[in-house]
C-alpha cells in the first residue's frame, strides 16, 4: 500500500511518534507457531478514536517503508494462560522489527464471534459456495453443507458456480427447490467471469468464510475478486467425479474494496454439532411453519409426536429425521452429563465471566501437604524402632528356642 508524503504528514501528529506506540493489525494466516499480521492502514489508523490504535506508528524508520505484513510470534504470557491465536483475530504487536519484517502478539481483542472448524474469529458471514455441474450438485451434500452453516448463527449466502454448464430449465428446477429450502441462492461462472453484482455488495466491509466442498471453484472465485491471492487451483477428477484439495490451511484474503476472504480447505462431508433439541433452528423449513402454527407441545421433536405441525411431506423432513436420529444416539445419558458436570471446577475470570474449568486428579496431580510428609516420616520412624527392638530381643536365643 502506497501513500503520498504530503498526505502523511498532515494525518500523523508529533504525540502519535514514539517506541511505546502501540501497533494493531489482524491475523491474516496461522502456521504451527508463526502468524502473519497484515497492520491498519495509516488513513485508518489516524482516523481511529483508539489512541492504541491510531498511534501505531514508530519514529524510528521511514513511514514509506514499513510492510504491509509482519511475521509474529505469540508472547509467552499469552502462552501460559491459554490464549488462542486465530485467523481472524485482531492483535495488539509490541516491539516491531521493521527490518526483518517480524513482531510480537502481546494481546488479543475480544473476539465478536469464534468458529473452531474452520478456525476463524469475527466472521459475519459465510459464502457457501457449490458448483452446479463438474461435480454434479448433490442434494444432501448441499443440505449438510446448509445445516453446518445454519447452525454457526452467521448469515449465509449461497452461491452456484458453473452456470456455463447447465441450460435455463435446470437452473429454473434448482432455483424452485431452493425456495422451498428457504434460499435465494447467486447464480454465476467463475469461467466465463459472469459474477452478479450482488455478490460484491454482500462481501464489502465483511469477514467472509467461504466454504464448500473441494473443486467447487471457490479458489477460483477468490483469484478473481482478488488478482493478487495467486492460490492453487486443480482440475476435477474424471474418475472420481469431485474436487481435489488445494487449501491447506485458513488464510485471509482482502478484497479490494474493503473486507475479507477466509480461504478453508475444501472437504466432503461437514461434522454438524448440536443437540436434538436445537437441530430445528437449523431448517428455515422449520422456522417457517413454527412461525406460523406451535406443536403441541414445547419439546416436540417433529417425529411422530401428536399435534406436530412440522411433521409432513417437505423434501427436507428425511434429511432432519436421519440427522436427528444421529444426534439422539450421540447425546449423553442424564448420569453421564452430572459425571461430566461433577469433573469440572468453575471460577470467574477478571472480566466478570464464568469460565469452566476440568477438575485434575487428586492422586495424580495435587502435592501432599507437609503434615501428611511428615506424618508418614514418624509412622516409618516408628516401624524402624520396633523392628530394632524386636532383633534386639532375639538375640541370644537359637532357631530350636524359636520354634
Amino acid at each position: 500500500m502506497t501513500y503520498e508524503a504530503s498526505s502523511l504528514a498532515r494525518e500523523v501528529s508529533p504525540c502519535q511518534m514514539g517506541k511505546s506506540a502501540s501497533l494493531w493489525g489482524t491475523v491474516v494466516a496461522v502456521q504451527a507457531n508463526y502468524y502473519s499480521v497484515r497492520l491498519n492502514p495509516i488513513h485508518e489508523a489516524t482516523a481511529s478514536s483508539d489512541a492504541a490504535v491510531a498511534s501505531w506508528i514508530d519514529s524510528d524508520a521511514p513511514i514509506l517503508e514499513r510492510p504491509s505484513h509482519l511475521l509474529c510470534t505469540r508472547r509467552a504470557r499469552l502462552k501460559k494462560t491459554g490464549q488462542q491465536v486465530m485467523v481472524g483475530d485482531r492483535v495488539e504487536i509490541q516491539e516491531p522489527d521493521w527490518q526483518g519484517q517480524r513482531g510480537a502478539i502481546a494481546s488479543v481483542a475480544s473476539r465478536s464471534t469464534k468458529l473452531d472448524r474452520p478456525p476463524v474469529a469475527n466472521a459475519s458471514q459465510i459464502l457457501l459456495m457449490f458448483a452446479l455441474a463438474e461435480p454434479n450438485l448433490d442434494p444432501l451434500q448441499l443440505s449438510w453443507f446448509l445445516i453446518k452453516a445454519e447452525s454457526t448463527g452467521m448469515q449465509i449466502c449461497l452461491a452456484l458456480n458453473k452456470r456455463d454448464l447447465i441450460d435455463d430449465s435446470v437452473q429454473a428446477n434448482w432455483e424452485k427447490r431452493l425456495q422451498q429450502w428457504g434460499y435465494e441462492p447467486l447464480w454465476l461462472s467463475v469461467r466465463t467471469q459472469s459474477i452478479p453484482a450482488t455478490l460484491y455488495q454482500r462481501l464489502n466491509t465483511h469477514i467472509t468464510i467461504v466454504s464448500g466442498p473441494s473443486g467447487v471453484g471457490k479458489s477460483s472465485l477468490i483469484n478473481h475478486l482478488i488478482p493478487d491471492s495467486n492460490l492453487r487451483v486443480a482440475a476435477v477428477s474424471g474418475k472420481l467425479g469431485r474436487g481435489r484439495h488445494t487449501t491447506r490451511h485458513v488464510e485471509l484474503f482482502q478484497l479490494p474494496q474493503g473486507g475479507y476472504l477466509a480461504d478453508t480447505p475444501g472437504f466432503n462431508q461437514p461434522e454438524i454439532d448440536g443437540t436434538p433439541e436445537t437441530l430445528a433452528t437449523y431448517f428455515p423449513e422449520i422456522r417457517q411453519r413454527l412461525q406460523q402454527q406451535h406443536c403441541k407441545f414445547n419439546n416436540c421433536l417433529h417425529q411422530d409426536e401428536p399435534g406436530c405441525v412440522v411433521r409432513g411431506d417437505w423434501e427436507r423432513y428425511a434429511h432432519y429425521l436421519q440427522l436427528l436420529n444421529t444426534l439422539t444416539s450421540q447425546a449423553p445419558s442424564q448420569g453421564q452429563q452430572h459425571d461430566a458436570e461433577v469433573a469440572m471446577k468453575y471460577k470467574v475470570a477478571e472480566s466478570g465471566q464464568i469460565q469452566a474449568e476440568p477438575k485434575l486428579s487428586a492422586k495424580k496431580y495435587r502435592r501432599v501437604s507437609r503434615r501428611s510428609q511428615n506424618k508418614a516420616l514418624q509412622d516409618l520412624c516408628q516401624e524402624l524402632v520396633e523392628s530394632a527392638d524386636d532383633l534386639e530381643a532375639l538375640e541370644g536365643h537359637s532357631l530350636d528356642d524359636l520354634l
